[in-house]
């Protein structure tokens, strides 16, 4: 009885402190409170000294300039060697044209370039053939001097012998049949003199226009050979484009890249300058990120720039640098452009698209593709 009774007026110390679960959850309370303050000292510590230094945005995706692949000369296609996807690198065949219409263009144009050339040669041996021809008038006009000279001389002869005639004729020494002879042979005399001058009219003419017909074939030839003749030139030129459009039949890739859009298939006849599918240089991949216009004060071209893509999540960094700042925001250049015409007016913040360079060697390590969507920090410690 005596040990219950004490049991009694003394209780167990333990009683008097709090239960273990009270403790417990004071303690939660406790760390939660301090990761709290830990965590608004670690956002005001990075809005303050970190945030301060950059500006970031998600709203950024990637871009490049595409190479369009067009055929330069018409034609059915004969081969088709690439797939959407597939990688290639410039000089890569891609695609083949059927050449037998432009084989035969070739051969035509072979064919024309050598008639020119035998052209050109027959105009060199003309020349000594015209010079003939206008020596031969020369000496045709020679001819008709002298003729005339001699036709001259019977004419005072007849003249001479007509006047003997008259003074003789007076006293009957002479018949007048002799008489009637002398003034024919006069008459005869002048016809030939008249018939003298007009060939030599004639052979003056004759010489003029072997000259000029001589000096125009000079003319094709004059300064030049055979390979500079004009018309060899020009046969030659028309020669080399039919050449380079059979090689223009052969289509290549014009850069490294992944093909994309291919638009063509074998037996399909291709258009000059439609476009039958694109390479995308995916080692020049840069990002359009788009800021919004309050972000941009202390933005400028070589700033560094941290990059993450959704692809490969935040463990791949790509490091960049700000290429440059468009022209205008998205919605200037938008097909129909907002306007203020009912009034009506709320403020939006716009947007201006950044171009950020990317290393081609992360690039390499890391491939993105066009449109993947990106994070962007620039970082602004170096701006002023």
């Amino acid at each position: 009885m005596t040990d219950a009774a004490t049991l009694d007026e003394n209780p167990p110390a333990a009683s008097s402190q709090p239960p273990p679960k009270a403790a417990k959850r004071k303690r939660l309370f406790l760390l939660f409170g301090g990761g709290l303050i830990l965590i608004a000292a670690c956002w005001w510590i990075w809005s303050t000294f970190i945030a301060a230094d950059a500006e970031s945005t998600e709203n950024a995706y990637t871009n490049v300039e595409v190479s369009q692949v067009t055929p330069l000369v018409g034609g059915p296609v004969k081969r088709v060697l690439v797939v959407n996807s597939q990688l290639v690198h410039a000089g890569d065949l891609l695609l083949e044209l059927d050449e037998t219409d432009l084989r035969l263009a070739v051969d035509q144009a072979d064919a024309a370039l050598g008639r020119a050339r035998r052209q050109a040669r027959q105009g060199r041996e003309n020349d000594a053939s015209l010079a003939g021809q206008e020596a031969v008038r020369e000496a045709d006009e020679a001819t008709a001097r002298a003729d005339l000279v001699r036709a001259q001389a019977d004419l005072e002869k007849a003249q001479l012998d007509e006047r003997r005639r008259q003074r003789l004729a007076g006293p009957g020494a002479i018949s007048q049949q002799e008489m009637s002879d002398a003034q024919t042979a006069t008459r005869v005399a002048q016809a030939a003199v008249s018939q003298a001058r007009s060939r030599i009219a004639a052979a003056e003419a004759a010489r003029t226009a072997a000259g000029g017909a001589r000096r125009a074939n000079q003319a094709l030839f004059d300064d030049a050979t055979i390979e500079t003749n004009p018309e060899v030139v020009a046969a030659q030129a028309r020669l080399n484009q039919a050449r380079v459009d059979l090689a223009r039949t052969v289509i290549r890739a014009p850069v490294d890249g992944v093909i994309d859009q291919r638009r063509v298939a074998v037996g399909q006849r291709v258009q000059p300058g439609v476009p039958i599918m694109v390479v995308v240089p995916i080692e020049s991949m840069y990002v359009d990120a788009n800021f919004k216009e309050g972000q941009l004060t202390r933005v400028r071209p070589g700033q560094p720039v941290r990059v993450t893509s959704d692809l490969y999540g935040a463990d791949v960094v790509y490091r960049g640098r700000v290429a440059g700042i468009a022209g205008g925001t998205g919605s200037a250049f938008a097909a129909i452009p907002a306007q203020n015409a009912t009034g009506n007016w709320i403020k939006v913040v716009q947007r201006l698209p950044v171009r950020i360079q990317l290393d081609p060697a992360e690039l390499r390590a890391h491939p993105l593709r066009v449109g993947l969507s990106m994070h962007a920090t620039i970082d602004l410690s170096g701006a002023q």
